[in-house]
């Protein structure tokens, strides 16, 4: 459970981080670039505490690199590629939104180090939530082109949002067991 959160904001901060030194205007650059850093800074703390409950000696490094591709357990949305702005902003929006409200949860968390985990990351994933409701209004209220290119967003991003909800066949009973909100193992 630890692990595919913390995947999910490690492939998150890499796919952003490749608009570094291609976004729109230097802005908005520096902005994806900070939401990348704070989304990998996440991952790290994760995927330190997934290393300990795990206990297989493994560490935040070995989670994050050594790896095969399918034993990562990310949320498909944030492996798509970013094909162009109104998309990565879109999706930042989408998965910004869901992970207020996960980390609201988690901040409750029986685990005491994942609710100190979730504590600090709410802040940062507030400030990337209104970042990016920011400019999904933005660009949404633009342009006709503008415009199009969020619905185009819109109606392929959708159909990733329900893995938000859906619990993986690995996961206890999270809900009840205290450890995340009830929500996060309902089948969707």
């Amino acid at each position: 459970y630890v692990l595919r959160i913390a995947d999910t904001s490690l492939i998150l901060g890499q796919r952003l981080s490749e608009w570094c030194g291609h976004g729109p205007v230097i802005e908005e650059d520096i902005a994806l670039t900070n939401v990348a850093l704070d989304l990998i800074g996440q991952a790290r703390l994760l995927l330190t505490h997934a290393g300990k409950l795990e206990a297989k000696g493994r560490d935040e490094d070995r989670l994050a690199f050594l790896r095969t591709e399918p034993q990562y357990l990310n949320l498909t949305i944030v492996e798509l590629p970013n094909a162009d702005f109104a998309r990565t902003i879109l999706r930042n929006f989408l998965v910004a939104a869901w992970q207020r409200e996960l980390l609201q949860g988690l901040a409750n968390s029986a685990d005491a180090e994942l609710a100190a985990i979730a504590a600090k990351s709410l802040k940062e994933t507030r400030y990337h939530l209104q970042h990016a409701a920011d400019w999904t209004v933005r660009l949404g209220d633009g342009t006709e082109d503008s415009h199009a290119r969020m619905q185009r967003a819109l109606d392929y991003l959708w159909p990733y949002t329900a893995e938000f909800f859906s619990a993986s066949a690995e996961d206890p009973d999270i809900g009840s067991a205290g450890i995340g909100p009830a929500w996060s193992s309902l089948e969707a």
